[in-house]
């Protein structure tokens, strides 16, 4: 029998979702479940090994999560992480505690190299840990295989039963070889087959698509980012005709956004129609200044519109969106905490016209997205552009929108975009664009005295959009967008760059 998938189990983590992209990188295919998840609903041929994820909560809470008990009788090899370390032991009979010291960010590590799950790593390497919880008494038959300054038990084992555990998260870029980890349990321990391929991907969700909606009509709302675009595409060539796309100008746009958007769609030979709902997108928004309700008072008129647009045409049972993983980890899930709602998950309406959603990219990362969109023949332009959110300008502009702020937002971001693209940065950097704050600031201008906006310009590195760090960009860059956005946007007086990383921030501000 082929050992080709690892099962990761969601113990309600923030990262559990990029634990499946790491398995993913090596070339095997994983997929995530709740951890109650009963097995049986659960196709495990060529299982070759299962992962549990962190999680908030404390396995000695009455109410804390559980998996079904049969994993552990699988005959497959078992990595927990945080929360699922802290499992492991638990169920096995050991004993969790709360000290008074919690253990977050980067933790010096030191690891016993007799352990085949550190097997090639440093004896002390960095790593990075965010627990409260932690081991206290190992169960019978474990041992412990790594520690920290605070954590005795940072990574554990029991060979016989092939249950390995780390106390920290090797899935995160800032463990030093933490990817290393993740492979010797994947391919060393489980002898994984890489068998995931793009290609293969593409070819099963377009089948799966054409054979689950044949004849079905669909509506496909288009925001001109890569993820919509691949969406459809892929929708497109499932179920051709029947795919009727929408792109909606809701007022919310990059500067000369609309009309190079429909130029590109033309050469993706997209059933598509522009809809010019600017008016009443702002109209809704004026005096709101809330991120969350913008959120949802965009998501909300977005689905009016195409179900506006699904009546017009006739028997549209479907909404098709580009909802890629971190979209759904950010909206919270189940055991999740929300971090932010996006308007094709959270912030839709439970009442909508449509039979349900079709998202073929739920199950993917950004930069899949991407490689898949090059798979299925998108544009190259149009797969690296910008990653653009959903209610646009309007989490851009901090506080109530107006013509005015969008106006300077729109001209400092198209500013930048053409300065990066002249300094041959623009596909090395993951996300770039300008927020308007509701800071004003004194200056001189032409021997008088100004009082005018703050602008800041946000730019970061990433490959998957779970974790990002500030880009950095040359100074001689930094003073041409200065120097430009000051002197060509009026209204503009300081600008500022934000050096924060993901975490403790998000990629936008509000």
């Amino acid at each position: 029998m082929k050992k080709e998938k690892i099962l990761v189990l969601n113990f309600g983590g923030q990262y559990d979702q990029l634990i499946v992209r790491r398995v993913r990188e090596m070339g095997v295919y994983a997929e995530l479940h709740e951890c109650d998840t009963n097995l049986s609903e659960i196709n495990l041929d060529n299982l070759a090994g299962i992962i549990l994820t962190g999680g908030p909560q404390s396995v000695n809470d009455s109410e804390s999560p559980k998996a079904d008990s049969k994993i552990f009788d699988l005959g497959v090899p078992v990595l927990g992480i945080c929360y699922g370390h802290q499992y492991i032991n638990y169920v096995n009979g050991g004993t969790i505690e709360t000290p008074n010291l919690a253990e977050y960010g980067k933790t010096d590590l030191k690891v016993d190299k007799e352990s085949c799950l550190f097997k090639d790593i440093p004896e002390e390497s960095i790593i990075w840990m965010n627990h409260k919880d932690r081991v206290k008494d190992l169960a019978e038959g474990f041992r412990a295989t790594a520690s920290t300054a605070n954590t005795d038990v940072a990574a554990m084992e029991n060979t016989e039963k092939a249950l390995y555990s780390v106390q920290f998260h090797p899935e995160v870029v800032h463990s030093e070889y933490g990817q290393k980890i993740l492979e010797n349990f994947v391919l060393g321990i489980c002898k994984a087959e890489k068998t995931w391929k793009m290609k293969d991907f593409a070819k099963e969700i377009i089948a799966e698509i054409k054979e689950k909606y044949q004849g079905e009509k669909m509506i496909c709302g288009l925001s001109g980012g890569v993820d919509s675009s691949v969406a459809a595409t892929i929708v497109s060539k499932a179920i051709g005709d029947n795919l009727q796309c929408i792109f909606v100008d809701h007022g919310l746009l990059r500067k000369d956004e609309a009309k190079s958007v429909m130029e590109t769609y033309k050469g993706l030979g997209l059933n598509v129609k522009m809809v010019d709902k600017s008016k009443e997108f702002l109209d809704l928004l004026k005096g709101e200044s809330d991120p969350e309700t913008k959120r949802k008072i965009i998501g909300n008129h977005f689905v009016e519109v195409f179900e506006e647009e699904a009546k017009k045409i006739g028997g549209a049972n479907y909404l098709v969106q580009g909802t890629i993983y971190p979209d759904v980890i950010e909206s919270g899930k189940d055991k999740a905490s929300v971090i932010k709602s996006h308007h094709n998950v959270g912030g839709l309406p439970e009442d909508m016209d449509f039979k349900g959603l079709v998202e073929p990219l739920r199950l993917l990362f950004k930069d899949e997205v991407r490689a898949l969109g090059e798979e299925i023949g998108v544009p190259h332009d149009m797969v690296w552009r910008q990653p653009f959110p959903g209610p646009g300008l309007a989490i851009r502009v901090i506080g109530d929108i107006t013509e005015d702020k969008l106006r300077i937002v729109r001209e400092t971001d198209a500013i930048l975009r053409e300065e990066v693209k002249n300094f041959g940065l623009n596909e090395k950097i993951w996300q770039y664009f300008t927020v308007w704050t509701p800071i004003k600031t004194v200056g001189v201008k032409g021997d008088a005295r100004s009082y005018d906006n703050v602008i800041a310009v946000r730019a970061v590195t990433s490959t998957d959009a779970m974790t990002v760090e500030a880009a950095n960009l040359p100074y001689e860059l930094m003073q041409k967008l200065s120097n430009r956005m000051i002197n060509e946007v009026e209204g503009v007086g300081r600008i500022v760059y934000d050096i924060t990383s993901k975490p403790p921030g998000t990629i936008e501000w509000e």
